[in-house]
C-alpha cells in the first residue's frame, strides 16, 4: 500500500473504518445522517467505501457537491444520477421528462437537456426527480452528499439567503414523504455554520432535526499505527519498530496527515527513527508552502465566522494554544478581556460552543477547553507566534 496523501483511496485502503460504518449502515436503517468532521478525517473516504461495499437491500449514490452553486445545478446534477442508475433499465424519470418537455427541454442524442427557464421551477423538478427515483426502486436508496454545507454556502452567496432556506425546506419535505428515502450529509465545515447564518437571516425552521448527527473521529491509535506499518511496508522502508507508532501518535491519527508523513519519509535515506519522523513533523508545520494546508484552520473562520465571532475566536484560541493545560470559561474569558474590551460572557460562552462544533476545542471531564488536536495546536502556536 503506497503513501497517497490527498488522493483517492480504493475501499481496500480504507483501514480502520469498519466499526464506523457498521454503526453508519444501522443508523440508515431508520434515519438520515449528519456526517461531522474535521477535515482530513476521511470522511469521504468512508462514504465511498460505503457506497462501493453497500448491502443488497440499499441503493447508494454518491456526489460531490462542492462546485454546485445554484439549486437548478443541484437538481440537474441529481437528475444525470437518477439517469446513470435507472436510465439503462428503463426510461422511467417520466415526471421531469414531461415538465421540462412544457418548458421547453430537449434531448439530444437520449440527454435531456434542462432550458434556461428550468431555473426558477427547481422545487417541482427536485421532487420530481426524488420521486421517479424512489418509486421505480425495491431498495432504500441512500443519497450520499459530499460538502453539502459548502453548497449551501455557495447557494446562499448567489441566490440568497431564501433560496438556500426553500432548498432545506425541500430536502426535509422529500425525506419525511418517502419512508425509503434516506440522505447523507457531509461537509468539513458544519451545517450549523450555514443553518446559523439562515437564522440570523430570519430562518426558523430546523432542516435536520430529523436527522442523527454522527462524528467521524481519528482512527483509533492502534488502526493509526496499523496504517503506518502498512505505508512503510508498501514504500519499502526500512524503519525501527516504533515508528509507526510515533507516526500514528504525531498526527493525532489523522489519515491524511499519516499518509503525508510516510510520502515524506520515502524521499529520505537510511533508517528511520524517531528524530527522522520528528523533523519531517516539525518541517511540515513550518513549511512556506504549507504543502499540509495547515492555514485552513485559519483561513475558514474569516469565511464562516461574523466579524465579531471572528476576533474572539482567533482570541481564544490563540490563548489556548499557549497554554499547558485546559482552562475553564472563567480564566479563559478573563485572558481573552485582557486583550479585548468586552464584558459578554455569553457571547463568548457561544464563540467556544461554535469552536467546539468546528472540531478546534473540545472540554475535559472538569468542563476546560483545550485544542481537539495537539497537531493544530502546535501549529496555531507557531503560526500565530503571539501569546
Amino acid at each position: 500500500m503506497k503513501a497517497n496523501p490527498g488522493g483517492q483511496l480504493t475501499p481496500s485502503e480504507v483501514i480502520g473504518r469498519d466499526r464506523l460504518i457498521r454503526k453508519l449502515w444501522r443508523v440508515l436503517e431508520t434515519r438520515s445522517l449528519v456526517l461531522s468532521a474535521e477535515r482530513r478525517m476521511g470522511k469521504t473516504s468512508v462514504i465511498k467505501k460505503m457506497t462501493a461495499e453497500a448491502p443488497p437491500s440499499k441503493l447508494p449514490i454518491y456526489r460531490d457537491l462542492e462546485g454546485i452553486r445554484t439549486p437548478i445545478e443541484f437538481v440537474e446534477t441529481l437528475y444525470r444520477d437518477v439517469e446513470t442508475y435507472l436510465g439503462k433499465i428503463q426510461r422511467v424519470a417520466n415526471r421531469v421528462r414531461t415538465f421540462l418537455a412544457h418548458l421547453g427541454g430537449a434531448e439530444v442524442g437520449n440527454i435531456l437537456k434542462f432550458p434556461p427557464v428550468s431555473a426558477p421551477h427547481w422545487k417541482a423538478l427536485l421532487t420530481n426527480t426524488v420521486e421517479d427515483l424512489v418509486e421505480h426502486q425495491d431498495r432504500d436508496v441512500v443519497l450520499f452528499w459530499d460538502e453539502m454545507p459548502l453548497m449551501l454556502f455557495n447557494v446562499r452567496q448567489s441566490a440568497g439567503e431564501t433560496v438556500a432556506m426553500e432548498l432545506l425546506d425541500v430536502l426535509r419535505s422529500l425525506r419525511q414523504t418517502h419512508l425509503r428515502l434516506r440522505m447523507v450529509f457531509t461537509g468539513s465545515i458544519g451545517l450549523h455554520n450555514v443553518i446559523s447564518a439562515l437564522k440570523r437571516a430570519g430562518y426558523a425552521n430546523d432542516p435536520t432535526n430529523d436527522m442523527d448527527l454522527v462524528d467521524v473521529p481519528p482512527l483509533e491509535m492502534k488502526d493509526a499505527t496499523r496504517l503506518a506499518e502498512l505505508l512503510l511496508e508498501g514504500e519499502n522502508l526500512t524503519a525501527l519498530p516504533e515508528v509507526a507508532k510515533l507516526i500514528a501518535e504525531a498526527v493525532d491519527g489523522v489519515p491524511y496527515f499519516i499518509h503525508h508523513v510516510v510520502d515524506q519519509l520515502a524521499q529520505t535515506e537510511g533508517m528511520i527513527d524517531a528524530t527522522t519522523v520528528l523533523q519531517v513533523v516539525s518541517a511540515s508545520l513550518t513549511d512556506p508552502h504549507d504543502r499540509w494546508h495547515m492555514g485552513y484552520y485559519s483561513d475558514r473562520l474569516k469565511i464562516y465566522y461574523s466579524p465579531e465571532e471572528q476576533k474572539l475566536a482567533f482570541l481564544a484560541l490563540d490563548v489556548l494554544a499557549f497554554e499547558p493545560i485546559a482552562l475553564p470559561f472563567n480564566e479563559l474569558f478573563n485572558l481573552v478581556k485582557s486583550r479585548l474590551v468586552t464584558e459578554d460572557a455569553e457571547a463568548c460562552r457561544q464563540l467556544l460552543e461554535l469552536l467546539q462544533k468546528d472540531h478546534y476545542l473540545v472540554r475535559d471531564e472538569e468542563g476546560r477547553y483545550l485544542f481537539r488536536f495537539q497537531l493544530i495546536k502546535r501549529w496555531w502556536k507557531q503560526s500565530r507566534g503571539t501569546a
